[in-house]
């Protein structure tokens, strides 16, 4: 048997290959055995929450019921819900955790699962290494993970259904000025992409008076054919809708709807990157904020640029929200966001957010008058422009070891320009003299180099991406 391996956010699998019924009691042993090992005395209460994927509810049955079985009590939610309202009732209730049945962005063949620990953010790599760990342990034991047995556990506590969505749109809205919104009576495009945010980004933004038109708001498990990422590929039905509709903005979240997307008034996708610029620089102003924001290494500068005009401290992390999460944890940050669509703020859950995230767009839209195209144009004049892009090259054997020489030893100079620092939190970042960088990441899970750049015009940008390519020899 292949070991069972987390990934930046969780286990994750193809159906019917790795990812089977058997498998998921396998994980959710190991993740119960932790949970008692390290939670306070008694018998600790989890959450248990899915999204919309083929099974998903099946798969969370089986998680609750391992669960209750390693001595948990499993509150199972009772609909598809959102990865980030499910960490919110970990903080909300004071629970010893939780375990979404959730691929995220991830094509329709696959599902997973995510754990999420008591302070509400995605595991850390010590938490995932020690559930490692205890899955090898459980396959070796073998049929202690095995379905449910009523007499092998007398004190057992059957789970009990939980409808996550009241409190957490309640929460949201002590976060979002939905008032601005009611007064503005924006017309809005809502697209979930046929995922958990059904019922939840809709209805916050009807309560709030806007006048909401949803697509792709009933449960597909194949998500029209394809991944349900809200990137530009993905948001075109929204985009026409858009127009169609003569909406002021278009709203999007992924399958657990953890991850934004946002499509201007003329239908245009706006990149993450430059969404959580633009959102930074509202939510300092309005929210008159003083501390420090979290970005990864892999995100745009633009962040830097805001947070120097606001006198903020910028923390660059590692790639995964898990590093940002854990510095809006500790209170060291007060925004986080990272180039993948990934967002959330001080006073919410230490998780990516989309839902939040498109909320906030919708009341920086209502609240100034100004739509996302012109908030860019006027913070570019004020900070300077920033175009990023993110390129996957699948490797060969000598573009590994070109990458292995690159991360041993980093050239001076790259596109005609010296290189002044060298960032190695996550891969091998050149940050240029003039502004402009280039980030080299191998994937810890595929053949591939994830090459991110970042430049002040798109055609100094293509300069340092065909600079990275032929530094790789792609």
């Amino acid at each position: 048997m292949t070991p069972l391996r987390f990934g930046t956010s969780g286990w994750r699998a193809v159906l019917g290959e790795e990812f089977t019924v058997a498998n998921v009691r396998l994980v959710c042993r190991a993740i119960a055995e932790h949970v008692l090992e390290t939670a306070e005395a008694g018998s600790p209460e989890v959450v248990v929450g899915y999204d919309t994927r083929f099974l998903s509810e099946r798969f969370a049955r089986v998680a609750a019921d391992t669960l209750a079985d390693g001595g948990l009590r499993p509150l199972l939610c009772d609909a598809a819900t959102p990865t980030p309202a499910v960490a919110f009732h970990v903080l909300r209730l004071g629970l010893a955790g939780a375990v979404t049945i959730t691929a995220s962005h991830n094509p329709p063949e696959y599902n997973g699962v995510k754990f999420t620990p008591a302070w509400g953010g995605p595991a850390l790599p010590e938490t995932t290494r020690a559930i490692e760990v205890r899955i090898d342990a459980v396959a070796r034991r073998g049929t202690e993970a095995g379905p449910h047995d009523p007499a092998a556990r007398p004190d057992r506590l059957a789970p009990r259904l939980f409808d996550a969505r009241p409190d957490y749109l309640a929460g949201l809205s002590r976060l979002v000025d939905l008032d601005a919104i009611r007064r503005r009576r924006l017309r809005v495009v809502v697209d979930p992409l046929y995922g958990a945010a059904r019922g939840y980004l809709d209805l916050a933004l009807e309560r709030a008076g806007a006048a909401v038109t949803a697509i792709h708001n009933v449960r597909d498990p194949y998500f029209g054919g394809r991944r349900p990422d809200p990137d530009a590929e993905g948001l075109r039905d929204l985009s026409a809708a858009v127009g169609h509709n003569g909406a002021a903005l278009g709203l999007a979240t992924d399958g657990d709807a953890d991850r934004f997307g946002v499509v201007d008034e003329e239908g245009t996708f706006v990149a993450p990157n430059t969404v959580l610029g633009v959102l930074l620089d509202y939510l300092a102003t309005t929210r008159e904020w003083r501390g420090g924001v979290a970005r990864s290494v892999a995100t745009t500068h633009l962040i830097d640029a805001v947070a120097a005009e606001h006198g903020l401290t910028v923390h660059e992390t590692p790639v995964g929200f898990k590093y940002i999460g854990a510095r809006l944890a500790d209170g060291s940050a007060i925004f986080g966001g990272e180039e993948s669509a990934g967002l959330s703020i001080t006073g919410h859950v230490p998780d990516k957010d989309g839902v939040l995230a498109c909320l906030l767009a919708a009341e920086m839209m209502a609240r100034t008058g100004e739509g996302i195209r012109q908030r860019t144009e006027a913070l570019f004049r004020r900070v300077g422009a920033y175009h990023s892009t993110r390129v996957d090259l699948t490797t060969t054997m000598s573009m590994e070891r070109r990458v292995a020489a690159i991360l041993a030893d980093p050239p001076a100079r790259l596109a005609g320009t010296v290189v002044d620092r060298v960032v190695r939190l996550d891969g091998c970042k050149l940050v240029l003299a003039d502004g402009s960088w280039l980030l080299l990441r191998p994937s810890g899970t595929e053949p591939l180099v994830r090459c991110y750049a970042e430049a002040d015009s798109p055609e100094r940008l293509a300069e340092v991406l065909a600079a990275g390519r032929n530094l790789l020899g792609a």
